[in-house]
């Protein structure tokens, strides 16, 4: 008896398995062809017109960036904008930011120069001085970015706020990696595509849940309204996307996206680096609200049980037809809506690698996520 029921049993597990894989099948196609797709054929605003332009303060923390300022600082001053300023926070900086301020200060009359000491900054992270930052700002209008980020042209101001109208207080922008040699590179730039592509679908469904600080714009007023970062402060990251994740909502936030309206930034050159800022980014995504955990959770274990039951299904050369069209129209579906998400935010040479990079993530998410809770956190 024993016997028969152990039997019985083993027979259901393919069963088992395969319904798993319609069930995971089904939501990554929901995801594709509603969630990701209505982004995926998003329609670019039009650049407003000068007359209409709205003053912007450009803010910038940094410390010991001097190399990053030098090369980038002088591409956000000269600006295709009719009125703006930047304000660089210098974070209790070590090296000669202080020097090279100081000469671009003489060059550049819009740029406004603010210090903070290590011994006023009671939090870890950037916050604090971020918040001297924006407060200092004598323009409604904040566009925050990095002081490793330049942006992709001179028109990348203007294109930010081409998203702003009365109704909307929050514009999320992209913020790229630079292309390098190398399957780190491209694991860092596909994961950046994949992110990206997530938080802008949900904020055109109207559920904005993250932004990134490397390109991010905001009124003062939403900063005041949410007092801040104070809610989070004891939080070291999370000045962008749990910032966004309290304040933003389906009436207030729109997006950015195109050439014109990105940043890019200097990618990580060794995986150690690489993994401590994915770790910092996956430990502060855990703070979000319920629903956004949800539907983020939803996507990234349909994906697991996805590829997963489709290799143990096909090692038992169950279903094989079935399941390998599924995998086909899965693939099929993978690779548009990715061409069409990089034609968007001016992304290259990972469309053919793409489903390789998609199982590398997938694989080293969860590792990260869990070493992480071993490892020592970093200030900054």
């Amino acid at each position: 008896m024993k016997e028969l029921l152990l039997a019985e049993n083993i027979e259901l597990i393919p069963k088992i398995l395969l319904y798993a894989f319609y069930i995971a099948a089904i939501i990554q196609f929901v995801f594709f062809w509603i969630v990701f797709l209505r982004f995926a054929f998003f329609t670019k605003a039009p650049v407003i017109k000068t007359e209409q332009q709205k003053p912007v303060s450009v803010i910038i923390v940094a410390k010991n960036e001097y190399q990053n300022l030098k090369r980038n600082l002088p591409r956000i001053l000269e600006q295709d904008y009719p009125d703006f300023e930047v304000i660089l926070v210098n974070h209790a900086s070590e090296d000669d930011t202080e020097y090279l301020i100081r000469e671009f200060s003489n060059k550049y009359k819009n740029l406004k120069y603010v210090v903070v000491q290590d011994n006023i900054n009671f939090f870890s992270g950037k916050k604090f001085p971020l918040s001297v930052g924006i407060k200092s700002a004598k323009n409604d209008i904040v566009l925050l970015t990095d002081a490793d980020c330049y942006p992709d042209s001179e028109h990348w101001i203007a294109s930010m706020q081409a998203q702003f109208t009365t109704k909307k207080d929050i514009v999320l922008g992209y913020g790229a990696y630079e292309e390098r040699k190398g399957l780190l590179n491209k694991i860092i730039r596909y994961d950046t595509l994949r992110v990206g592509m997530m938080y802008l679908s949900m904020a055109r469904w109207g559920m904005p849940y993250m932004g990134v600080g490397r390109n991010l714009t905001y009124r003062k007023q939403v900063f005041f309204e949410q007092n801040g970062f104070q809610s989070h402060y004891h939080i070291p990251s999370g000045d962008d996307d749990l910032f966004i994740n309290s304040a933003a909502n389906r009436k207030n936030t729109s997006i950015a996206i195109g050439k014109d309206a990105r940043t890019i930034s200097s990618p990580k050159l060794s995986f150690y680096d690489w993994y401590y800022q994915k770790k910092r980014h996956l430990t502060t995504g855990k703070h979000y609200k319920f629903l956004h955990l949800f539907i983020l959770g939803i996507w990234d274990i349909s994906t697991l049980v996805f590829f997963s039951t489709a290799i143990i299904l096909l090692s038992l050369q169950a279903q094989i037809i079935t399941i390998s069209i599924i995998l086909a129209i899965r693939l099929l579906s993978q690779l548009i809506i990715t061409k069409k998400t990089m034609l968007l935010l001016g992304e290259k040479k990972l469309l053919l690698i793409s489903p390789l990079l998609e199982i590398l993530i997938l694989v080293l998410n969860p590792i990260i996520s869990i070493t992480s809770i071993f490892t020592k956190k970093r200030k900054w």
